[in-house]
């Protein structure tokens, strides 16, 4: 008979657990609590944070430097805005609609040949859009290829560095992220002097060879060994899963390993947090592509609009670091949420002062501001995602949420374009993005507040203790549910009767029954 007990004593805090008892994918997760004691914590985790600095450069910043493109190809094809504006929001939405596969793929082979993958694919497709002769071509290219190369790099380039680092995780990310902000920062630039000195084709040539060296990227992030064996106690013995384990058919070994991969799916907590990526994912989209075009169009020459990129790129570094290394410090740790919903509402404010602002002098600090929140908030996705579901569950996670961004990211700049076509200004498109960052920021400020007063009623009336009784009789499982009552009487809330197998054995140690 196994007896498997739950009990909250006063307070509303859980009663010590067992420490070899498996992980509950559904369990509130605690931030300060470390996440993986094995985490080395440094040494080779360093460079590989270095091969994620390099790979942010190769993709997000070259992402956000097709931008650079925008009036090239708009001006070479003769098409409006709208039309022009699904290339770079196709390679932006294949990027993070793909990103589950590039997590699938991080988790059956390994995270360095995902991204070696990734960067092959990529480079080809920047080299076949250089010989481009329509927009639907840049579409396919430019759009699905490229952007399809980047979702199978970026995923486990990002995912491997919250393996090697707990303690210093937010800092970690931090300088790892901020490659986004230096690519941006040196690519605009040189973007745009190879566009005067080859043509755009020749740019995206030199581009292609360029994203290449995410293969050298890939070849840093080794794979960390696993020295810890997972175990379930069952009857006091320790039986210990093995690759070997004969299940009764391959759809109940696919079914564990989705459960394992995906068991964060439903938390409460990372539902909010999936919805209010939807709400930052168009937000963020429609102002960078915007941005050099907005430029341009109130008086500012080619060479300064490209300067605005960067001087949003440098600001974006120094809002991730300064973000990261400040949220990881012990006593701010627990407030990471807050510091990223004031980032995204910053962000949204910004953006709501751009279309007032109509010279090189006022949009270039803006510039810098809005990159700082910029580079803020993105160094603190993988964190907060981390914190909410916990290292275990990150590739998958962190797949799930860039795939969240893809739609958003798909519809963003083509809607911004027509509003720009029907208004005659880029005025709309600006707030339309501000008040998504808003929304974004509210939403989770609305969940935190309920989850802390339902925290406070929880501590006022604290639930009852629970005692679950398993017994193997007559070939079945049976499975009771008792409740101790303050003075000591034991009540039966409810009985389950299964069929003994394996997989019910495991299911119930990992997460009996609910009433």
């Amino acid at each position: 008979m196994v007896v498997i007990k739950e009990q909250r004593p006063k307070g509303g805090r859980r009663a010590p657990e067992d420490p070899n008892a498996p992980e509950d994918p559904n369990a509130p997760e605690d931030p300060n609590a470390p996440e993986d004691p094995n985490a080395p914590e440094g040494g080779w985790g360093w460079m590989v944070v270095a091969g994620c600095f390099l790979a942010t450069i190769c993709i997000r910043a070259v992402t956000r430097c097709v931008s650079m493109f925008f009036v090239e190809f708009q001006t070479h094809f003769e098409k409006d805005y709208s039309t022009t504006a699904w290339i770079h929001s196709l390679i932006d939405s294949t990027t993070m609609l793909c990103a589950p596969l590039g997590s699938f793929l991080g988790n059956r082979l390994s995270c360095r040949a995902t991204v070696m993958l990734g960067g092959l694919l990529s480079s080809a497709g920047l080299v076949l859009s250089s010989f481009a002769s329509s927009v639907e071509f840049l579409y396919i290219s430019l759009g699905v290829i490229t952007g399809l190369g980047f979702a199978l790099s970026y995923t486990p380039a990002i995912a491997i560095v919250g393996k090697y680092f707990v303690e210093r995780k937010a800092l970690a990310y931090g300088i790892a992220l901020s490659g986004s902000g230096i690519g941006t920062f040196l690519l605009a630039p040189a973007v745009q002097l190879l566009i005067e000195h080859y043509s755009w084709r020749g740019a995206l040539l030199i581009l292609g060879g360029f994203v290449s060296n995410l293969c050298v990227c890939g070849a840093l992030m080794r794979p960390l060994k696993d020295t810890e064996v997972k175990k379930l106690v069952f009857n006091q013995e320790v039986v210990e899963p093995s690759i070997n384990t004969k299940l009764s058919s391959r759809c109940q070994n696919f079914c564990l390993k989705t459960r394992e991969d995906f068991g964060f799916i439903w938390k409460p907590s990372f539902l909010v947090l999936s919805v209010s990526f939807l709400f930052l994912a168009y937000g963020c989209s429609s102002p960078v592509v915007y941005l050099v075009p907005y430029a341009l169009s109130v008086g500012v020459d080619h060479q300064h609009a490209a300067f605005l990129m960067s001087t949003f790129g440098v600001s974006g570094i120094v809002g991730n670091i300064t973000f990261g290394w400040i949220t990881d410090r012990k006593r701010l740790r627990k407030y990471r949420m807050a510091c990223y919903m004031l980032a995204i509402g910053m962000e949204g404010l910004c953006c709501m002062i751009i279309p007032f602002l109509h010279s090189l002098p006022l949009l270039a600090p803006l510039s810098a501001l809005y990159g700082y929140f910029d580079g803020a908030y993105v160094a603190l996705i993988p964190v907060v995602t981390s914190d909410t579901v916990g290292s275990t569950y990150l590739t998958s996670a962190l797949g799930a949420v860039y795939f969240l961004h893809g739609i958003p990211y798909l519809l963003s700049p083509p809607i911004g374009g027509w509003l720009v076509d029907h208004t005659g200004t880029y005025t709309a498109t600006f707030f339309l993005s501000g008040a998504s960052f808003m929304l974004s920021s509210s939403l989770l400020a609305a969940a935190v507040f309920v989850r802390y007063v339902l925290m406070m009623c929880e501590r006022t009336n604290p639930p009852p203790v629970c005692e679950w009784v398993c017994e193997w009789v007559n070939g079945s499982v049976t499975v009771k549910r008792f409740e101790l009552s303050k003075k000591g009487r034991k009540r039966c809330t409810s009985i389950c009767h299964l069929p003994f197998t394996e997989l019910n054995w495991s299911f119930l140690l990992l997460d009996p029954p609910h009433r």
